[in-house]
Order: C-alpha cells, then sequence, then structure tokens
C-alpha cells in the first residue's frame, strides 16, 4: 500500500468533489477533467488507502466508512492549503491603524514630510509613521528584518546590499547658500570659483561613497576645502551666515534659510549634478499590500511635488 505521503493536491480535490457529487461524470465536469481522467484518480486512492472508498449501489454511488471518516481531514487540509494560498487582503487605509517606520534624509523630513503626512491623513486617520536617519546599518539589516519600511530621498547609490531594491523618486535643483555679508562672490560661481571657496557640508551618514560633488569636482581636477561637515541643514546654514563659506543644497531647503537667516541664493556651476532622490525597500517585502501602498502614495506625491511651483 502506498502511504498518505504520496497523495497530491489533484486526489484530495477529486476525493472531495466525488463525495460531494456521488457521480464520476458530474465529478469530472466540477473539475473539468476527462472521465478516464477520473476514474483513474479514483482508482490511484483506492491502491493508496486500500479501500474502494465509492460503491455502487440501488441508491448511487456510496462512499465507505473510510470514505467518510476521511472527509473532515480532507476538508480541513484543503481549506488550510486554499488560506494560505489566497491572495493577501488588500490594504484599507481608511480603516488602518498602521505604523510605518521611514528612514529619511533631513531635506525630505523638513520641506515634503508635513505636507506628505498630512495629505495622508485625510483618507487614512488612523495610520502613523515614526522617522529614521539613514544609516548603513538601515540599509542592511534594518530593511531585511523591517526594522524600517523603506529609505526615503536617498541620493541615487550606485552600491546597495544585496536584496534591496532601488528606485528613482524625484529630482531636485541644486543651490549654494552664502552669507549676505559676503561680498566676494556675486550671483552665480564657476567651478574653479566653486572649488577655491571654504565650504560647509551635510554628512552622509549612510556612508555609501563620496559626495556627489567632490566626484564631480575630482573629474575636473579640482577639489574643494570643507572647514565644517553637519548632519542636519539648519545647523549648517547658520554656520554659512556667520562665516564666508558656502553650502550647497538643494533649492527649496535654501529657499527657506533665506527668510530665517542672513543668507542668500547663488547659481552653482553648471557642471554640478542635480539630487537624484530614491525609494529604497526590500525586495522580500515589496508585494506587501501595505508597502505597496506606501509605495505608491510616495510616487504620486513626487508627481505634484515637482509641479508645484516654489517657496520663493
Amino acid at each position: 500500500m502506498r502511504s498518505f505521503r504520496h497523495f497530491d493536491l489533484n486526489l484530495l480535490l477529486v476525493f472531495e468533489t466525488l463525495m460531494r457529487e456521488r457521480h464520476v461524470t458530474r465529478a469530472a465536469e466540477a473539475l473539468y477533467l476527462s472521465q478516464p481522467a477520473l476514474s483513474h484518480a479514483l482508482k490511484r486512492l483506492r491502491e493508496s488507502l486500500g479501500d474502494p472508498l465509492f460503491v455502487r449501489t440501488e441508491n448511487g454511488m456510496q462512499p465507505t466508512p473510510r470514505a467518510l471518516a476521511l472527509l473532515p481531514v480532507v476538508q480541513q487540509a484543503l481549506a488550510l492549503l486554499r488560506e494560505g494560498l489566497a491572495p493577501p487582503a488588500l490594504f484599507a487605509p481608511a480603516e488602518s491603524a498602521r505604523r510605518f517606520t521611514l528612514a529619511t534624509t533631513d531635506y525630505f523630513e523638513e520641506v515634503m514630510y508635513p505636507p506628505f503626512l498630512s495629505q495622508l491623513l485625510a483618507y487614512a486617520p488612523g495610520i502613523s509613521f515614526s522617522i529614521e536617519l539613514i544609516t548603513p546599518d538601515v540599509l542592511g539589516e534594518g530593511l531585511e528584518q523591517r526594522h524600517v519600511d523603506m529609505v526615503v530621498g536617498l541620493d541615487s547609490q550606485s552600491a546597495l546590499p544585496s536584496g534591496v531594491i532601488q528606485t528613482p523618486w524625484m529630482d531636485e535643483e541644486l543651490v549654494c547658500l552664502a552669507a549676505t555679508h559676503n561680498k566676494r562672490i556675486g550671483e552665480a560661481l564657476d567651478i574653479v570659483q566653486f572649488a577655491r571657496e571654504r565650504h560647509v557640508e551635510l554628512t552622509d551618514i549612510s556612508g555609501l561613497r563620496p559626495s556627489n560633488i567632490d566626484s564631480c569636482l575630482v573629474q575636473h581636477g579640482l577639489t574643494r576645502h570643507v572647514i565644517s561637515k553637519n548632519l542636519n541643514y539648519i545647523a549648517a546654514a547658520r554656520v554659512v551666515a556667520l562665516t564666508e563659506a558656502i553650502m550647497t543644497l538643494p533649492r527649496q531647503m535654501a529657499e527657506r534659510f533665506v527668510d530665517m537667516l542672513p543668507v542668500r541664493l547663488v547659481e552653482p556651476p553648471q557642471e554640478l549634478p542635480a539630487l537624484k532622490m530614491t525609494l529604497i525597500q526590500h525586495g522580500l517585502y515589496a508585494s506587501d499590500p501595505a508597502i505597496a501602498w506606501l509605495y505608491q502614495q510616495l510616487m504620486t506625491f513626487a508627481q505634484a511635488f515637482s509641479h508645484r511651483p516654489s517657496a520663493a
């Protein structure tokens, strides 16, 4: 006798359907099988279990006591399989109390996050967010272990941990910030003068690669002198306001400091690349309905945000 481990899903479905229909032809039609194919499957069942399972009587095909005993076991097994193989439930933002964790840049948190959260809360009032810094641990173990749902706003990276997915999200123009008392600098800088100036720089906490600005200068045989590396934009902008150093940052962040501090905007060298922000998530969870919803919301937000007038 063959053991129960030799059963496959098709045989379980044949048995369940025969128990329901009590008729070979009707069972074959219900399973979209030919009658010979179903009869062959029934033969395999009988051989595996050492029992006829169904016997033709004056009242039609009737199950044996062994078949009757097996029915609840088979129904339970099929129910578990159907539940496990069913597509995941759709994410219902209006009813969800999900807390998302985002690792973000200062720029996203200051400029984009407040209007993004405000929009979401209008139709998903129960959701909430935690904001974290972007670190190497976040990009590796943090995403893989679901400590962080998504990394938002990091400049495009050529090298990332295995398994993560990086998607282009939003481009932003870079400008320079200089103190209003700094008369040596005009309204624009060429790349040579840019390299000669003293600079304030934001520390790349991710630690994945050199600054795009420095990489651009190296391509032109130039380097710059950084007098201060800061962790956040406001501290860096205050250093600029009190010195003759300059700072390079996204335009919409720079425009905020013009209203707050004695600083002004200066057009940077044309050679400097734009800030190419990305969304980064782990491939293990990209199809999770809640993560897929969050991803779509961020993509939709980026399209609207990129086309709105700047603060100036």
